[in-house]
């Protein structure tokens, strides 16, 4: 979101640039284009358009490069233009002609996890009006564990609710509220009232005295779930806010000329030379609001809950260039040496160390600085030993200070290749490539030791991975991953909700099922039907006990056997390695949302979509745990 604190006129005087705000929008999107592969979409609002005037505009693509293509069209007018337009047009004439520039903006990357792949997915979405400030444009990351109870809401109050997503319970909630605002201050300086005003007096004086954090407090009440939401009213009037437990990430700069929100810190940097000091997170449970004449405030907006910042965000799914985010990447690949050491047996002298995929090098960074600490500590003994024996000379020490880890780029993914045909067959015949080997590296005398950065589905390591470092004919294959195993679904944002697909689940039941335990499955089935009835304050974890009568190496060796292709023309050894929740908290210590890995959620939602989805693998359904119900006995 970006919000222009001065005239447009002022920064082509300043930046050559009327248009500046525009430039900004499209360098957020594109330093946060990890965040969206499958759409986008802009919107803007244009302050003190006469009557008669559009005031509210909005672009969306889910093609192929959909930020280029947005931008294309939103800058297409302006290319139009000549110079001296350019230099002596005012701002409305400006604004007239360009019709997506505007002094308040908003952009949304759409990563699609479940829904269409069109337009019609991408955010903003828009509520429309003919009073401006019951305009509503809506972008937004979050999921909501209870949109189905949201929308019975919606229903009772009186609304014809189109479709049954937790995005339009968002939507159809915010405007319900936004209308309810309007008709409350209408109603108290409307005409008959001690203020009596009437018409756009009164409209104008509605606007003004809008309280957005208000609408949020009610609109929010009982959501249940993970969300960073950001609004533009159509009379200049925004607002960013975040979930009570801070889920979601938000970050926010706040200068003279601009104020700007991003769901990651680099992005802002970048897009207004900043220091990462002069960009603050929006605190969980608050709103950043932004009235029309430039007033803002971070104010609370519902009552708080204990911090779960989500720790697969760090993990995976931000951009690594991020400060912090660096360093805990680093430290969960330094916190794997103790483990690998163990699984290559100390045999530094015949493992080869690398990583894959790309976005786990950081990972792999921190791991062989640990790997060179304990490797130096062993060199500095043995020369201490050489000089105590009296049998140090140039040559022995030489040998010892260039035992070094063996660091190597095994692979890196051919980007050009794209698995598009369907075909089962032919589509893993073309996975298997993705990567291009480097050849040579290793010989059948040699471990090779590949951290990844998690591991969900097991999928990706078993058709391509494996099948591809098989080909250079090590003694042995290690998967190390930074992440600890996925062992329970997430719907809070990154969106796995299918438990059934989990390499971690998938290896602890086939370890019940060769230990004769089978029936524990049933077990938790009837335990988790009984639980459907009740309020989710009271609701327990008992998909836990599928995992309980195993420990951490025992399904890690069951994972190693499950990602070996039976196809697989090579008879070395698999081995996976996982960080442990212990060395992930080490790791990042105020990111606390682990309930991926440990099943602890940080809302009673939580635990409901948990057993539904338990339930729906026991049948075979491969719907979304939040989308649906199980019916009880």
């Amino acid at each position: 979101m970006v919000r222009l604190r001065k005239n447009l006129s002022w920064y082509r005087e300043h930046y050559e640039d009327p248009f500046w705000g525009l430039h900004r929008l499209f360098l957020l999107m594109e330093k946060q284009h990890n965040r969206g592969q499958d759409g986008a979409g802009i919107g803007t609002v244009k302050f003190d358009m006469p009557p008669g005037d559009r005031f509210m505009e909005r672009l969306r693509s889910a093609k192929t490069n959909p930020i280029e293509r947005l931008f294309d069209r939103a800058m297409a007018p302006a290319r139009a233009l000549s110079k001296s337009q350019l230099r002596d047009l005012d701002d409305e004439s400006l604004k007239r002609l360009v019709p997506m520039l505007g002094e308040a903006m908003i952009g949304h990357l759409r990563y699609g996890t479940h829904g269409g792949q069109t337009t019609d997915a991408c955010h903003p979405l828009v509520r429309r009006n003919n009073v401006a400030s019951r305009n509503l444009a809506l972008a937004g990351n979050f999921n909501l564990t209870n949109a189905t109870e949201l929308h019975e809401r919606l229903i009772e109050y009186g609304l014809h609710v189109v479709g049954d997503s937790d995005t339009q319970a968002v939507m159809e909630r915010i405007g319900y509220m936004i209308d309810r605002e309007h008709d409350m201050l209408s109603s108290t300086m409307g005409e008959g009232s001690f203020a009596n005003l009437r018409g756009r007096e009164l409209a104008s004086e509605v606007s003004r005295q809008l309280d957005l954090q208000r609408v949020l407090r009610k609109a929010t009440a009982d959501f249940d779930g993970g969300w960073v939401l950001g609004g533009l009213l159509g009379n200049g009037d925004l607002f960013t806010c975040r979930d009570p437990a801070g889920i979601r990430p938000a970050f926010l700069h706040v200068d003279s000329e601009v104020i700007a929100v991003a769901s990651e810190r680099p992005a802002l940097c970048t897009a207004f030379n900043v220091d990462p000091s002069e960009v603050q997170e929006l605190p969980p449970g608050h709103a950043l609001l932004v009235k029309r004449d430039g007033d803002y405030e971070i104010a609370p907006y519902i009552d708080p809950l204990p911090p779960r910042r989500c720790t697969f965000e760090r993990i995976y799914f931000s951009r690594g260039n991020d400060q912090d985010i660096y360093q805990e990447r680093k430290n969960l690949g330094r916190n794997l040496v103790p483990r690998i050491l163990d699984e290559i047996g100390q045999d530094l002298d015949h493992s080869v160390f690398g990583f894959i995929p790309n976005t786990a090098e950081t990972a792999y960074l921190g791991m062989l600085e640990g790997l060179s600490e304990h490797t130096t500590a062993r060199n500095v003994d043995e020369i201490v030993n050489l000089v105590e024996r009296g049998t140090a000379d140039r040559a022995s020490i030489q040998r010892a200070l260039q035992r070094i880890p063996r660091a190597e780029k095994i692979a890196q993914k051919d980007q050009r290749l794209r698995t598009f045909i369907t075909h089962d067959a032919a589509r893993k015949n073309l996975v298997g490539h993705v990567y291009d080997l480097t050849r040579g590296i290793a010989s059948d005398q040699d471990t090779l030791v590949v951290i990844d950065d998690s591991i969900v589905r097991g999928t990706t390591l078993r058709e391509s991975i494996i099948t591809m470092l098989s080909r250079l004919k090590p003694r042995k294959i290690v998967i190390a991953s930074s992440a600890p195993p996925i062992m329970y679904p997430d719907c809070y944002g990154i969106d796995m909700s299918q438990l059934g697909r989990f390499i971690a689940f998938e290896a602890a039941v086939q370890l019940l099922r060769e230990g004769g335990q089978e029936p524990l499955l049933l077990e938790v089935e009837e335990a988790c039907l009984q639980q459907i009835q009740l309020p989710n304050a009271e609701l327990v974890n008992h998909v836990a006990r599928i995992y309980e009568p195993f420990t951490h190496e025992q399904i890690s060796e069951k994972i190693a056997q499950l990602i070996r292709s039976d196809h697989l023309d090579w008879e070395g050894e698999i081995s996976v390695i996982y960080q442990t929740v212990e060395g992930l908290r080490a790791a990042m210590p105020d990111f606390t949302g682990d309930w991926y890995f440990t099943g602890n959620y940080p809302t009673s939602g939580g635990l409901r979509v948990l057993n539904t989805a338990y339930l729906k693998w026991r049948r075979n359904d491969e719907s979304r745990a939040y989308e649906s119900t199980i019916a009880p006995h």
